[in-house]
C-alpha cells in the first residue's frame, strides 16, 4: 500500500530562496550536485540528479508553492507516480519547506524518505550556511602555564621525619 512521507525543515533564508532552490535548474544541480532540469509551469518536465528522480510540473505558484509527479529508481514499472508538493513559507527565524510526498510505494518509502535529507535539505543547509572562517592562532604569547609543585611540609615536620 502507498504511504503519505510528510517532512517540515527550516532553514535561514527566505521562502522565495529556497524556492529557487528547487525551481531553477542551473541553481537546482549546483546545490544538489546532481543534474537537474526543471519546467517553469506546469505541464514543464522535471528530473535530477541526472534523471534518476523524474515528473511533470502540476502546478507553480512562484516563491511559494511547487507540485509535480514523481518517480524514483526504486518504483517499480507497475507503480503509480507519487505526487510532491513543497510549500515554501516564513517560519520563525527563517523560512521552511513544508514537503507532503503522497502516493510512495511501500518499496521506496524508507530510501525516500532519507533521500530527501540526503539529497535535499543536507545540501540546501550546506549552501545557505556561511562559510566559517579557518581558526586563527592567537598572536599574543600566552604566559607559560605554572608548574604544580609539591607542597612544602612545615619545617617541623621535616625535622621530626628526619629523625
Amino acid at each position: 500500500m502507498a504511504k503519505t512521507i510528510p517532512q517540515t525543515v527550516q532553514f535561514k533564508t527566505k521562502p522565495g530562496n529556497l524556492f529557487k532552490m528547487y525551481a531553477d535548474s542551473k541553481l537546482h544541480s549546483e546545490v544538489t550536485g546532481g543534474k537537474a532540469s526543471v519546467g517553469s509551469k506546469a505541464g514543464g518536465n522535471f528530473s535530477a540528479y541526472g534523471g534518476e528522480f523524474k515528473g511533470r510540473i502540476l502546478h507553480l505558484v512562484k516563491n511559494k508553492m511547487i507540485v509535480q509527479t514523481w518517480r524514483s529508481p526504486d518504483f517499480k514499472k507497475t507503480d503509480a507516480d507519487s505526487v510532491l508538493t513543497l510549500i515554501f513559507e516564513e517560519s520563525r527565524g527563517g523560512a521552511q519547506v513544508r514537503m507532503i510526498h503522497a502516493n510512495v510505494p511501500d518499496t521506496g518509502v524508507k530510501s525516500v524518505t532519507a533521500g530527501w535529507k540526503k539529497f535535499y535539505w543536507d545540501p540546501w543547509k550546506k549552501h545557505l550556511e556561511p562559510a566559517k572562517p579557518a581558526a586563527k592562532k592567537s598572536a599574543a604569547k600566552k604566559a607559560p602555564a605554572r608548574k604544580k609543585t609539591a607542597a612544602k611540609k612545615p619545617a617541623t615536620t621535616r625535622a621530626r621525619a628526619k629523625r
